[in-house]
């Protein structure tokens, strides 16, 4: 009797936990149910994937679509669109909007905001905040929460969360892994002096690497003394990464394309405020420490820290000028270009965005091309070489850093859960995105 799947996804090679071969895949009700020779098996739909290779589903754990409050610089459905024109299946989006996300009900606003309108499978962090401390180990249970986010710098209002006392009350209060952006607010407040108008390259001056590594030493004695897990985010200096390889034990490691890509040396002249972001790009040696922690296995994933402003926001004279930066459409041509360019290897660069996040957070059936997951997956042509433009930008504010950056590897095909959200360059319509569900909290 022949087999029969919904969808067949044929001559493809695939990379997985088994390596890197040339297999079928066949999906039946959104999930992966055979991998291997399937040439006289039935389906309702066929990809042909011959000369392309099928990753699990990238996962991109750090966004900010900035729904509610800010649209008119980015929205979750504009969001979502960009994650899947750019091959990501799944994102983690974070709580400084406005209002911000630190009550249920924010929590279920957004949830409510992205059903019918997501490309992509989501969740939500919860922001700790001094009048939320208390709830947390309960807010972060709820459905579509990705976890806690500590901003124990580069946040305003109550989601800042910078003296020790705090941050070791928010790390008490819970079990799951805490995200943490690591800037040392008493030591940037006294070096505001040093930010020079109109010049975006004092920007890594004023929030200079010793802001980041004296955070990310208080936070890693912070949560010995309280037994947490941690994430810390966006890691940006070359001393971080030795001083997270001593602590892998508690600690998991995010850094970005961005900082993985840019030098300041170049980046600020070419860029001006379109390259401010928080933790600042920095300089060369630091971007090199940063490839040395990913080739030591002390980085854990990759997340765009997808950050839009519009160009008019941008165009304000520094320090006027807002930071932040798009990056979820961008994260995997990047990645591609740095694995053509043999800086990591595609199996790497899967680890980093499927394997990892799964990893570190818990996800429920994501983050393995394996049989039972769920069938999310990126299609990708190594041997594409295009051109990014803001033309192909899906972000509300239309523009990315890597504007006419040629680059060798492209996504050209999404799926999530078995639907193709992306095929060729063009959204499908189809927006099938659901909340992600994590293990810790089924």
């Amino acid at each position: 009797m022949t087999e029969t799947y919904d969808l067949i996804i044929r001559g493809g090679t695939i990379v997985n936990h088994d390596g890197t071969g040339k297999a079928d895949i066949g999906v039946r009700d959104g999930r992966t149910a055979f991998i291997g020779d399937l040439a006289r098996a039935d389906a309702g739909e066929v990809v042909d994937a011959t000369g392309l290779h099928v990753l699990p589903g990238v996962i991109d754990s750090q966004v900010h679509f900035r729904e509610p409050g800010a649209e008119h610089k980015e929205n979750l459905e504009a969001g979502m669109a960009g994650a899947a024109l750019g091959g990501v299946t799944a994102i983690f989006e974070m709580p400084n909007t406005k209002p911000s996300t630190t009550t249920p009900e924010a929590i279920q606003d957004k949830l409510d905001r992205a059903q019918g309108r997501a490309a992509v499978d989501h969740a939500f962090y919860v922001g700790a905040a001094a009048e939320n401390t208390p709830e947390l180990a309960e807010l972060e249970m709820l459905p579509g929460v990705a976890g806690v986010k500590i901003f124990m710098g580069a946040s305003t209002g109550s989601l800042l969360v910078s003296d020790d006392p705090s941050v070791l009350a928010v790390l008490q209060n819970g079990r799951r892994r805490v995200a943490v952006h690591c800037e040392d607010e008493p030591r940037m407040n006294a070096r505001e002096d040093l930010r020079v108008t109109g010049d975006p390259s004092s920007h890594p001056v004023w929030r200079d690497a010793e802001s980041a590594i004296r955070a990310t030493t208080r936070l890693l004695a912070l949560a010995r003394q309280a037994g947490r897990r941690i994430h810390v985010l966006h890691v940006t200096t070359a001393e971080e990464m030795i001083l997270l390889a001593a602590n892998k034990d508690i600690a998991t490691v995010e850094t970005t394309p961005q900082h993985l890509t840019l030098a300041a040396e170049e980046a600020y002249p070419a860029l001006g405020t379109l390259a401010q972001m928080n933790p600042p790009i920095r300089d060369a040696a630091h971007r090199a420490g940063l490839w040395r922690g990913l080739g030591q296995g002390v980085v854990d994933v990759i997340g765009s820290d997808h950050a839009p402003h519009t160009l008019d926001e941008k165009a304000k004279p520094y320090p006027a000028s807002p930071s932040g930066m798009p990056g979820v459409q961008t994260l995997v041509p990047i990645m591609l270009d740095h694995v053509n360019a043999g800086r990591l290897s595609l199996t790497r660069f899967m680890d980093l965005t499927s394997a990892g996040p799964a990893r570190v957070f818990g996800l429920a059936g994501k983050g393995r091309l394996a049989s039972g997951f769920d069938a999310d997956f990126t299609l990708v042509d190594m041997q594409r070489t295009q051109t990014i433009t803001n033309a192909q930008m899906a972000n509300v504010s239309g523009w990315t850093p890597f504007h006419g950056k040629s680059v060798t590897g492209w996504p050209v095909m999404t799926l999530v859960r078995g639907h193709t959200v992306m095929r060729d360059g063009g959204l499908t319509g189809l927006k099938p995105g659901q909340p992600i569900r994590f293990q810790e909290c089924l």
